[in-house]
């Protein structure tokens, strides 16, 4: 998916419809600054805002994605290759955020370990602000591992070991699932079996 292709694409498809980028943004409800982005190839549109913005430019998405208009013979092959890139796009995505934040979790509960043990220390000098680091320590623990557990859910799927079916499953059955790593014990929605599953990446 070429960035600077797909904005040049965007500019000229607003300027062939006679509006400025400010005119552009306002209707999307956006800054022109970020139109600005999109046609230097600095950055794509959001998904959020894609369907909104072929409507205004009269295009499709896979026009979009491509940086061109497309023949009809060619549609649906071009559909399938920006499907194919839009997936690994959100894997590679989802494979940083996990490890980006096990190593923030990690270092947080390092932090927090430091921190309680510092408070116990600190009781024999102080017992009211001992104990008020050793609950700082604490309620960085649980923040942490709750902020890890709600991006885990967000990133990818879950493999059921019974019928091998991946899916999303609830904020809820993920923070209270037993667990090593990032596999939990849940109930299969398909099967209704209950086992350890996987965490997974593509559907």
């Amino acid at each position: 998916m070429e960035q600077k292709k797909i904005g040049k694409f965007i500019a000229k498809r607003r300027k062939d419809l006679h509006f400025t980028q400010a005119n552009l943004a306002k209707k999307l409800g956006i800054t022109d600054r970020a139109v600005s982005k999109w046609e230097n190839g600095k950055s794509i549109p959001d998904a959020s805002l894609m369907l909104d913005l072929c409507q205004l430019l009269e295009i499709n998405v896979n026009e979009l994605l491509t940086g061109e208009q497309i023949v009809m013979k060619d549609y649906k092959k071009i559909a399938e290759q920006n499907l194919i890139e839009l997936r690994n796009q959100k894997e590679k995505a989802d494979r940083r955020l996990l490890t980006t934040v096990k190593i923030l979790a990690t270092l947080s509960c390092i932090s927090a370990v430091v921190l309680i043990l510092m408070g116990t220390l600190l009781t024999k000098i102080s017992q009211f602000l001992g104990i008020m680091v050793v609950i700082l320590g604490t309620i960085l623990i649980f923040v942490t591992a709750i902020y890890a557990v709600m991006i885990e859910h967000d990133a990818g799927y879950y493999e059921c070991p019974n019928c091998k079916m991946r899916y999303i499953p609830t904020r809820k059955a993920v923070l209270l699932a037993s667990h090593y790593g990032t596999t939990r014990k849940m109930e299969c929605p398909y099967c209704g079996k209950k086992g350890y599953h996987k965490k997974v990446f593509t559907k």
